[in-house]
């Protein structure tokens, strides 16, 4: 499996380097290889992840699985949404992310069960939650693309062609964090309401609950302030940093802590 592994590094690694931002003309054929490198690279990190995840006795969520899935889905989103094309840059730093991530189940084994593998009701939480985690992540992502870009207008460059105008991108960029945030209630709600019945206990005040909350408030702030005040640029950006750092603390960080540094 570390051949596997290997080659959906690669793959990554080509398709970055072909939609590499560059000043001049990329290399012909660039978007047709994006097209068909990247999907294919999902494809296969998703059968490499899955081997890893799915062993014969239970499900592996160890820190290097789940950092590697969320990688993964990283890609997916930025691949499916359309930004590896309309906005290189998201790609420059999202797919060589990948492939890293994609690396990381072949030479870092840390075995971490998941006590709850025959719920398919707790698994379809923890796949939900994972989604919207990586939607969060490619959202942070293109804010700060975007920030880029509209430093360049002020400055009187001018940007890529065919890079659509920002007013449309921040449009966009808006409706992808209202999915992430649906799905983040969406878990939220599930895990409060009905935490005994997915993991056969109440819920409790965890550093990682309390960081998901944390997170939550922060995009239902930022929602409501474009709703009701039209908040975009420099404020925008900074709840969308602010509330997806709670959200990578709230789940991988307290995995780092809790089985790296305190090898739980």
């Amino acid at each position: 499996m570390i051949l596997l592994h290997a080659v959906v590094a690669a793959l990554y690694a080509v398709a970055a380097w072909m939609g590499w931002p560059r000043a001049t003309e990329p290399p012909p054929g660039a978007a047709r290889a994006i097209l068909w490198f990247v999907p294919l690279a999902v494809a296969l990190h998703a059968a490499a992840i899955a081997h890893s995840i799915f062993r014969p006795d239970g499900l592996d969520l160890s820190f290097a699985n789940a950092l590697s899935l969320v990688t993964g889905l990283c890609a997916l989103v930025a691949w499916a949404s359309g930004l590896l094309g309309t906005l290189p840059r998201v790609g420059a730093v999202v797919l060589p992310i990948a492939a890293v991530g994609s690396l990381l189940p072949a030479f870092w084994i840390n075995p971490h069960r998941f006590a709850y593998a025959d719920e398919p009701w707790a698994a379809a939480h923890i796949a939900v939650a994972l989604v919207a985690y990586a939607l969060f992540v490619v959202v942070a992502l293109q804010a700060l693309v975007l920030t880029g870009l509209e430093k360049q207008l002020h400055r009187g460059l001018t940007t890529t062609g065919g890079t659509p105008p920002l007013l449309t991108l921040e449009r966009y960029l808006f409706r992808l964090i209202a999915t992430g945030f649906a799905l983040l209630t969406l878990t939220l709600a599930s895990g409060i309401l009905f935490s005994e019945q997915l993991f056969g206990k109440p819920v409790t005040f965890t550093h990682k609950n309390v960081f998901s909350v944390a997170g939550w408030i922060v995009f239902a702030i930022l929602l409501f302030g474009r709703w009701r005040y039209g908040w975009r640029g420099r404020m925008a950006v900074n709840w969308i940093l602010g509330g997806t750092l709670l959200l990578v603390l709230g789940y991988l960080g307290s995995k780092f802590v809790l089985e790296v540094l305190l090898h739980r």
